[in-house]
């Protein structure tokens, strides 16, 4: 592919910086301006006659997406996790003694609401109750004022004990309860502070974590060092929770017959719990120095330490154990950002993991483009120039698996400038291909380092990870701190096809080596029935619908046998109704693979992949369509309660308030295009290329 360098000027780094900043702090605390104009839809392709029901449907749903728009042109949606965030964000104020009592009689509510019948507490909509997850919440509620003799806490606390009691939550959960006094801290994995100074080279070290474990690590280390143990009144603990008294336990992680490599690290574990007191001032000091700069250094930005609830709380609470006041600069910023994360809605109030809007725009775009809207709408503009102004052109830990790797991606928050994803990234650029940015010869050199920085991030495997290169040592998901087993970030399917189908986008096809590599990784990833596993999303829809998309934009050939099988596995898997669903449950269960309660989403999910690889016509489309339009509400939108995307999986899920907005409205429009035989505005693109960015440097090796 020849390719001719045009060079321009980018935006000044500060400028880009201070525009995301001030952008974070007028949307907090939620007092936004949407536009409430539904943007007339001139250039609309006429797809259907009005009074088509298909037509009918994408015609309201993009007024209503365009109605959601912020002024400044990005779109933001809730992001919902489980009780365990608004249960943390209580307990974290209460540690830091800033407790809102009418806050916490809000998240209360909100806590109740979502209990189930039996007492417990669950990671998604509907799953299983989660005892780690029950005890928090339960905590959380003692903490906000609701006696222990109350029927929701009675139930709760029966479940509880049915299920073992409180000495059998996970690793995270234990930590929250030593911080209060409520485990001893002889309970907890050791994570000595020293590990600061293990080398690149050394079997474990920050580097061979994935980015959100070291945002979570390194505050944890200092918290580790300290043992802070919060006093509190008898009244508020939770004792009655366990089974045995918690003075008398001790190693709560057992060593397991036929696990050498768990059982090592287990005994590694003895050994530093059994030294760590003897551990010098002059070893420790310096090590909580170097934790304490690192964290800090990392902590600079207005959307906080990793911009995820988890590692902004623990660096409040170690900045606290540290001593630091309560005008520290660092401290100050950090709880602003938390607090940026709450969500005061009617009588109730939670607490966000994070928030998306990069994810959420780049997504609406592309949704509003295929709906036919144009480059020129001034909705896509100001979206796209909204964008622009988000990405990234400064260092960060991905630095150091990609030396002079020059930046230019995407986070998925406001600002997290160090770290930026291969997912945001590669759905960013195809967004702003659909929305003609390459066509604005100012733009063009910002897209050419958004596709560099992204080629330069691919593992030797030929996948691409979420934040890093070569974070696939699998190995150190067996050490007792890492019993969610999601320490580290290894290349996956779902994000290794969205990375083919921005290339293919491009014009580069499977000869190109990078496409080549990818596609090998994938056949190897193919599960025996044909569908591939969705690392980021819910589950085996998500995962096969990524791939099909890739494949269908790249030209694959569709008779192929692999193709073939992923098609007939996504059609089995329909439901009566015409949609598609997939639990959570499915992550612990294969039996569960693409089997569910039909969602939005997954929906539209399954019909863009079998419509990408040519399955138009079919009754499989045809019903599944008819789900879609059936099932609109009266906003033009959908409802959707059932959690579809995944943090880690069995562990962390979240709900996207905004899936159900756009995801069914790009199936609508993509099956609006192909039956009446006009193409996809992804096609459009793809016809009209090779798209000329320029050389990429990270192909020529400068």
């Amino acid at each position: 592919m020849q390719i001719r360098y045009e060079s321009r000027e980018s935006y000044h780094q500060s400028k880009c910086m201070n525009e995301r900043i001030e952008s974070a702090q007028v949307l907090s605390s939620h007092r936004y301006e949407f536009r409430h104009e539904a943007f007339a839809l001139p250039s609309v392709h006429a797809l259907e006659p009005a009074a088509d029901p298909v037509r009918h449907a994408l015609t309201k749903a993009a007024h209503a997406l365009l109605a959601n728009q912020a002024h400044d042109g990005h779109w933001r949606y809730d992001l919902e996790a489980d009780a365990t965030i608004p249960s943390e964000y209580v307990m974290l104020h209460h540690f830091m003694g800033s407790s809102d009592r009418e806050r916490e009689q809000r998240i209360a509510i909100y806590l109740r609401r979502r209990q189930h019948p039996n007492g417990s507490w669950s990671l998604y909509q509907d799953g299983p109750g989660d005892l780690s997850a029950t005890v928090k919440s339960y905590f959380a509620l003692k903490l906000i004022g609701e006696s222990h003799d109350a029927p929701h806490m009675e139930e709760a606390r029966r479940w509880i004990l049915t299920n073992g009691g409180a000495e059998r939550v996970n690793v995270f959960t234990r930590i929250t309860l030593a911080v209060f006094g409520q485990l001893p801290w002889s309970t907890i994995p050791a994570m000595p502070v020293e590990m600061m100074y293990l080398p690149q080279w050394w079997f474990f070290n920050l580097g061979k974590v994935s980015y959100w474990s070291r945002c979570v690590i390194v505050p944890l280390l200092i918290i580790f060092a300290k043992k802070p143990s919060l006093q509190m009144a008898p009244e508020l603990g939770i004792r009655e929770l366990f089974v045995t008294a918690p003075e008398d336990l001790r190693h709560l992680d057992k060593f397991k017959p036929g696990k050498p490599l768990a059982n090592c690290f287990l005994l590694i574990d003895r050994v530093l719990k059994a030294i760590d007191r003897r551990v010098p001032k002059f070893v420790r000091e310096p090590a909580l120095r170097r934790a304490e700069r690192w964290m800090r250094e990392h902590m600079q930005g207005a959307g906080g330490i990793g911009a995820i609830y988890p590692a902004m709380a623990n660096a409040a609470m170690a900045l606290n154990v540290l001593g630091a006041k309560a005008d520290d600069p660092d401290l100050v910023r950090t709880l602003q950002a938390i607090d940026d994360l709450v969500l005061d809605q009617h009588d109730e109030t939670y607490c966000q993991p994070c928030v998306s809007p990069i994810w959420d725009t780049c997504l609406s775009i592309s949704a509003l483009t295929e709906s036919g809207a144009q480059p020129g709408h001034p909705a896509i503009q100001q979206a796209v120039d909204w964008l622009f102004d988000q990405q990234i052109f400064v260092p960060g830990d991905w630095c150091d698996q990609a030396k002079g790797l020059t930046p230019g991606g995407w986070a998925f928050q406001y600002e997290n400038d160090k770290y930026p994803d291969v997912d945001d990234t590669g759905m960013v650029l195809m967004a702003l291909l659909r929305a003609g940015a390459q066509d604005k010869e100012h733009k063009v050199k910002r897209l050419n380092q958004g596709v560099n920085w992204l080629l330069g991030m691919q593992n030797k495997d030929g996948s691409w990870g979420a934040f890093d290169i070569g974070n696939n040592y699998e190995y150190l998901n067996a050490i007792p701190f890492a019993d969610h087993g999601a320490l580290v970030d290894p290349g996956t399917a779902d994000l290794t096809a969205r990375c083919i189908e921005l290339l293919a986008m491009l014009g580069y096809d499977r000869s190109f080596p990078p496409v080549a590599r990818a596609l090998a990784f994938l056949e190897t990833e193919q599960e025996e029935d044909g569908a591939w596993y969705g690392r980021w999303g819910v589950n085996y829809i998500y995962g096969t619908w990524s791939v099909l998309s890739a494949l269908g934009a790249l030209g694959e050939d569709v008779a192929k046998p692999y193709v073939r099988k992923a098609v007939e596995w996504l059609k089995s898997t329909q439901n009566a109704d015409g949609g598609w669903g997939e639990s959570c449950n499915s992550y612990d269960d294969p039996l569960l693979k693409g089997h569910g309660p039909s969602t939005p989403s997954q929906t539209a999910w399954a019909l863009i992949g079998l419509m990408a690889v040519g399955d138009v016509t079919s009754s499989t489309i045809k019903r599944g369509i008819e789900h879609l339009v059936r099932t609109q509400n009266e906003r033009g939108e959908w409802d959707e309660e059932l959690y579809t995307g995944t943090g880690f999986p069995r562990v962390f899920y979240l709900r996207y308030h905004g899936y159900s907005k756009y995801f069914p409205l790009w199936a609508l429009a993509t099956y609006a295009r192909l039956r009446r035989g006009l193409p996809t505005r992804q096609h459009e693109v793809v016809v009209s290329g090779p798209i000329d960015l320029g050389p990429l440097a990270v192909l020529s090796g400068a």
